[in-house]
């Protein structure tokens, strides 16, 4: 604290008027208050005690004389007891908030954050909606029943017992806010809080309503239709406008968000707006090609197997698949074929495959079952 340079901290002349420290001081209180300097918050911390200890010195007479006498702080007394109180107000802890400090400079501010907390948005509400895979990719309709907040038939939504009405509150004689002086460095300050008594609405219940208690509304069971738009996923989320919680004080109600859950297919998978699914043929299909029935989420369609397709090979089917969310185009649906090989046969039809290998070039002793190609081979040598 010794031989600290006030002027030059504030950055102003020996010569300066109390207008231009006053400006000198709420510029740089502003800069370095420690909530304006989150990532240095130390040093401003420091920095803005330091401006605030000159200032409180060079704002009052009798301290500057007496400082401009000496040269130095380093006399008793000088800069005992300094607190931001004397700056600021009553208020004021520590550094204080840096809305207080704006607000301190330029007043206004009070009044607009109680207008703006005085009323409260009611709270969001959450439901999960299941649907399915076809209405996810095609979109649909549901109905679901949901708890809504409606105004109380009893007592029209006043909160008070039918034949009685509200009354004034006669701690803040209707104002909803209580208000308090303050003498500060730059004048008057004054605050304002939410009454306690009535919450800010001005008037209080003093029979409340045997229906709602007190509330003006009450609680339903109500079912609404739901749109599900086309080419939707699981967590998409629809908002319906005020179908939450009620609001405090005059506050709009809260919202309903429906979370959706696409449910998994016994036969198809999604990816985006395309559609997959395994299809098995046969082994002669396969081999030489045909036409099979495949399925598709609005139906079963024919699609053209190529002589030799081999297990494995991916078909598209265009434009079968799922809407793209917003537009009027869709997806693929991608079809994987599965040669399906027979695991059990008869003796003919062991004889014919074998009688293929053959054709085929394949060296049959080394195919098939031991006893069973005997067989065959006896039978081929008696021809």
């Amino acid at each position: 604290m010794a031989n600290k340079d006030y002027y030059e901290i504030l950055g102003i002349k020996k010569e300066a008027s109390q207008d231009e420290i006053k400006k000198a001081f709420r510029k740089l209180a502003l800069k370095y208050h420690p909530d304006a300097n989150p990532n240095s918050k130390e040093e401003a911390e420091k920095k803005f005690k330091e401006i605030g200890e000159a200032y409180a010195i060079l704002s009052d007479p009798e301290k500057r004389a007496r400082y401009d006498q000496y040269g130095t702080a380093d006399t008793p007394d000088f800069g005992a007891g300094f607190d931001f109180r004397d700056i600021f107000g009553e208020g004021m802890d520590d550094f204080g908030s840096f809305s207080d400090v704006f607000e301190s400079f330029f007043g206004g501010g009070t009044r607009r954050a109680y207008r703006r907390d005085r009323s409260k948005k009611g709270a969001n509400l959450r439901y999960s909606l299941e649907i399915t895979l076809k209405e996810a990719a095609f979109g649909a309709e549901k109905k679901i029943e949901v708890p809504v907040w409606e105004d109380c038939s009893h007592c029209k939504g006043s909160g008070a017992e039918h034949g009685t009405t509200r009354q004034t509150c006669p701690v803040c004689k209707g104002s909803g806010e209580m208000r308090t002086t303050q003498n500060t460095i730059f004048g008057q300050t004054i605050n304002i809080q939410t009454c306690p008594r009535c919450k800010g609405e001005g008037t209080i219940i003093e029979t409340p309503c045997n229906v709602c208690h007190g509330l003006g509304k009450i609680k339903k069971r109500k079912t609404i239709n739901v749109k599900i738009l086309a080419g939707v996923e699981s967590g998409h989320r629809l908002r319906l406008a005020g179908l939450g919680e009620p609001g405090e004080n005059g506050g709009p109600s809260g919202d309903l968000f429906i979370v959706l859950y696409v449910k998994d297919h016994p036969q198809f998978k999604r990816s985006g707006a395309d559609i997959y699914c395994d299809h098995k043929i046969s082994l002669p299909k396969a081999v030489l090609g045909g036409e099979t029935t495949v399925p598709t989420l609005e139906g079963n369609v024919k699609m053209r197997i190529p002589a030799g397709t081999q297990s494995d090979t991916v078909f598209r089917l265009r434009g079968k698949g799922a809407y793209i969310l917003g537009s009027k185009n869709r997806g693929d649906e991608k079809v994987r074929v599965i040669v399906n090989i027979p695991k059990k046969l008869n003796e003919k039809t062991k004889r014919l495959f074998y009688e293929l290998a053959q054709e085929m070039g394949e060296d049959i002793e080394k195919i098939g079952e031991k006893n069973f190609f005997e067989k065959v081979r006896d039978s081929f040598s008696k021809k």
